[in-house]
């Protein structure tokens, strides 16, 4: 591959001219301590760090960026380390989903207003990877992801415990009053016990596989606990790996193709993975021009399986995923379903990454004839209901109501919905469909991670478990149950879930793909013509940016004046 000539990097436009402005660039490196040496002539990198005291999954953050500025060094770069907004998912609020696009803005304009020549993105909880990938696909310089990697696992009373998934189910056992006080506050110290992110095949691990299936990240990056030695060489190999890749001029838009596109959807549904990645996946490829749909990942969906044993379609986690040969592995396994020509940022093809990889553990890493789960990690629903599209994961759906019909129980608002849980005298059975609106993009705002509504406490301590649970928000992708998400276009614009009454039947048809509110068109007509916005929440500043133009979760979720691969002019130095 062609050298790139160091008089050709972007840095130097900064730094190499004979002028006065050139001179205060160099200046100013040198009074950060730096010798002229040390920057001039050589190729720049930024490290873009989402390292935070608040964002437990990215605790370890700091070492990794020091281990990347020793693989840069060590391959004759020069690294700069640059902070960039860490999202937290459990500490952030209202939900970090409003913040995606904040943090893709960030990237991209860091990376566009400083004298660098490639990127190493630093991150791995749930929104950190398509924002930081985002932000990089719009830049497209040099770019590669260093993933956090999940936590350690944990165990109780001899099972394996994973973030989120447990936490779930040990909170209705809780609400049940089948947990006591004091073991559920031992829960509370032993679920999480190591920094990194969750541990079952939530959003974390869902979109950093994905990233990695694209070819954004070495091969097996994805994998590596956050607390294994390895994670910190694989970060050390992406810092040298990078100066490689600005020599080459390896761009994002040379990797991120259609193709690389459709392999990291095919990775997402062997995985299991989160819900949330049908509306990331959009938006990162959006960010690249290329057109992705829900009819597109619905299509993938039928053809391929989950192989992957993990919570919450399994029984097992990350830890195991890693120990039986993480991505690499699986990727050989659904071999038939890739685009094995496509580049990724190792200079190889996808086919050459995945050669020499094997499976450990068949368990973990099933074989199609042994799959997970034949049901799909995806179906895409239509209707009168969701006209634009809702999405399912049958993996994690209650079985028993892949078909059902039940009669609706609406709230407006979170809080009204958790108010009615505890109602011990709550007009719900079993067969009710819970309905929650004014949870999307706009009307929550930030599409949050309401949609796996709780139980009734009244019907847990009768021993129900689950329900068909109908929501414009989203679900959290270490959750599971009878949940329908992303209903688009949303309540808060006006969508036909702003229409449902208490009362009304719902019907619902997995295999189908429906999703049906069995009204008559000329109600819903004069319902629609009833119907009045709420009143704007925010009157000023990024989230009343972010409400004015974020689009549908169909179409996800980006800001609309960043959507599409135009290039936005460099700098003037001047």
């Amino acid at each position: 591959m062609t050298t790139k000539p160091i008089e050709s990097l972007r840095s130097q436009r900064w730094f190499a001219a004979d002028d006065f402005r050139a001179f205060g660039h160099r200046q100013r490196a040198q009074q950060m301590g730096l010798r002229r040496e040390e920057f001039m002539g050589r190729p720049v990198v930024a490290i873009l760090n989402t390292w935070s005291d608040l964002s437990p999954c990215h605790a370890h953050l700091r070492e990794r960026g020091e281990a990347v500025k020793r693989g840069v060094l060590q391959a004759g770069g020069f690294p700069f380390e640059l902070p960039a907004m860490s999202l937290g998912e459990v500490l952030v609020k209202p939900t970090t989903m409003i913040y995606r696009n904040f943090l893709a803005m960030e990237a991209e304009e860091l990376l566009r207003s400083l004298p660098v020549d490639g990127a190493v993105l630093l991150g791995g909880c749930d929104k950190t990877t398509p924002g930081l990938v985002m932000g990089a696909l719009s830049m497209d310089i040099p770019a590669i992801f260093v993933p956090a990697g999940p936590m350690l696992n944990d165990r109780y009373k001899g099972n394996r415990v994973g973030a989120g998934t447990h936490s779930r189910k040990y909170w209705d056992e809780y609400q049940a009053g089948n947990i006591d006080k004091a073991e559920w506050t031992r829960l509370e110290q032993r679920m999480t016990r190591a920094p990194g992110t969750c541990n079952t095949m939530g959003t974390a691990s869902t979109m950093t596989n994905i990233v990695e299936a694209m070819g954004l990240s070495l091969p097996g990056a994805a994998a590596i606990p956050a607390m294994d030695s390895g994670n910190a060489r694989m970060a050390s190999a992406s810092g040298a790996r990078m100066v490689e890749m600005i020599r080459e001029d390896l761009k994002p838009s040379q990797i991120v193709t259609k193709a690389a596109v459709m392999n990291g959807v095919a990775a997402y549904l062997a995985l299991g993975g989160s819900t949330n990645a049908a509306i990331h996946l959009i938006a990162m490829a959006g960010r690249a021009g290329i057109p992705l749909t829900l009819d597109e990942l619905d299509e993938m969906a039928r053809k391929v399986p989950v192989l992957v044993n993990l919570f919450p379609s399994g029984d097992k986690l990350m830890e195991d995923f890693y120990y039986a040969g993480g991505l690499p592995a699986l990727l050989k396994k659904i071999k038939t379903h890739l685009h094995l020509s496509a580049m990724t940022v190792t200079g190889k093809t996808l086919a050459e990454n995945i050669a020499d990889a094997r499976c450990e553990d068949d368990e973990v890493i099933r074989d199609v004839a042994n799959a997970v789960s034949t049901k799909g990690a995806l179906a895409v629903l239509r209707g009168n209901l969701a006209p634009n599209g809702a999405v399912v994961k049958p993996s994690a759906f209650g079985a028993k109501f892949f078909k059902h019909r039940g009669r609706a129980l609406v709230f407006d608002s979170n809080a009204q919905m958790h108010a009615a849980m505890r109602d011990p005298n709550i007009d719900a059975d079993e067969n009710t469909v819970l309905v929650l609106r004014n949870a999307g993009p706009v009307g929550a705002p930030g599409m949050p991670e309401w949609g796996n509504l709780p139980i009734p406490q009244k019907l847990l301590k009768q021993g129900v478990r689950d329900m068909v649970r109908l929501s414009d928000a989203r679900m959290s992708g270490t959750h599971y149950g009878a949940c329908v998400l992303h209903i688009s276009p949303e309540a808060a614009i006006g969508g036909p879930l702003a229409l449902v009454r208490t009362g009304d039947m719902i019907e619902l048809d997995i295999e189908a793909r429906k999703l049906h509110l069995d009204v008559a068109h000329e109600e819903l007509k004069r319902r629609k013509a009833e119907w009045k916005p709420r009143d704007a929440q925010y009157e000023r500043g990024y989230v009343r940016l972010y409400q004015q133009h974020v689009t549908q979760a169909d179409r996800g979720c980006d800001l609309d004046f960043l959507e599409g691969n135009a290039k936005t002019p460099e700098p003037v130095i001047y």
